[in-house]
């Protein structure tokens, strides 16, 4: 056998095992999707007392009570109620509020644009913030340089990272629009509405994977690789942007995926302190009216996009780097 072939002959089975690793992470969203959706079938189940009473009022008719019970299929056994619940799921069909009559589907589906509109745009704020900072202050304090700028660059991370959501865009708020007046409080419009509530939900994200890129940044900078180019005399901003910044981007490529997650569940704090007309804002007001398959609804759409996004950036990773998938179990 040629000696040339070797190579192309070792290669084949990293890439089996990136598709065997594919495969062991759609079995795993298959079965989180179930729990996830069996969980919120027994949501309304593990409510004490009547759901369909509660959220109708305590002075509603028994005849009105009866039929909305009926109409959503409360009487029936529950082994047939899970499995209406888990077909209509799967067919796109969430059931209907209790208190508006309309599908969930239909709410969801007039909300949902607004909430990922906001998680997105944070997200790619707090990436172009996020990158080139940690970036700069990992070859600032590069071999023990700038020890003042590296204590202040990580008290004042670990603060932002620290303070809440929805108490950083009260901040921004008193800040912002009540006292300087020069942005909206609340509501969606033009672009100055997006400005406050993006920036509640990027900056501490932004403060979080800030940390992360300058400690990868700075491992990166001490490899043999990187002294080598040094060593050819290649000028800073090349070792630097070239071949330092796109390894230590990749390496925080999982934790950036996780932020996008949690900034989807952070917009429901954020989306109430803003008056955001998105799902965030529809399920507490949901909860407050015991509107439990709205409820329901919502927390599977939160639940699935975080799953979907889990897994995708650990399909996307083992695909930039083959070779991790051989130690995972």
């Amino acid at each position: 056998m040629p000696a040339a072939a070797a190579p192309a002959l070792a290669a084949r089975p990293t890439s089996g095992g990136w598709g065997r690793f594919a495969l062991r992470r759609l079995r795993r969203l298959v079965v989180s999707l179930w729990v996830l959706v069996t969980a919120a079938f027994a949501m309304i189940h593990l409510v004490p007392g009547d759901p369909v009473r509660a959220a109708l009022g305590l002075t509603a008719k028994p005849e009105l009570v009866a039929s909305v019970r009926a109409s959503l299929g409360l009487d029936d056994p529950l082994w047939l109620q899970y499995w209406h619940y888990l077909t209509g799921v799967l067919a796109g069909d969430f059931g209907t509020s209790i208190t508006t009559r309309m599908p969930v589907a239909d709410t969801i589906g007039a909300r949902l644009g607004a909430t990922l509109a906001l998680a997105v745009l944070a997200f790619l704020v707090s990436i172009l913030v996020a990158i080139p900072l940690g970036a700069w202050a990992a070859v600032a304090t590069h071999r023990g340089r700038g020890k003042g700028l590296e204590l202040g660059f990580a008290g004042t991370s670990v603060v932002l990272a620290a303070i809440p959501d929805f108490l950083i865009g009260v901040i921004l708020v008193w800040l912002f629009a009540v006292t300087l007046k020069w942005l909206p409080v609340a509501g969606i419009g033009g672009p100055a509405n997006y400005v406050l509530p993006v920036l509640a939900l990027a900056i501490g994200p932004a403060a979080i994977l800030a940390r992360i890129v300058r400690v990868e940044m700075l491992t990166v900078l001490g490899t043999d690789y990187v002294r080598t180019a040094r060593a050819k005399r290649l000028s800073p901003w090349r070792i630097n942007l070239a071949h330092a910044l796109p390894n230590a981007v990749t390496a925080s490529l999982t934790i950036g995926g996780l932020l996008l997650g949690s900034m989807i569940a952070g917009t429901v704090l954020v989306e109430n302190v803003f008056a955001w007309p998105g799902l965030g804002a529809e399920i507490v007001s949901s909860i407050l009216l015991k509107d439990y398959p709205l409820v329901q609804g919502i927390v599977l759409m939160y639940g699935t996009g975080v799953l979907l996004l889990n897994t995708l950036v650990d399909v996307a990773l083992a695909a930039l780097n083959p070779q991790s998938t051989i130690t995972e179990g």
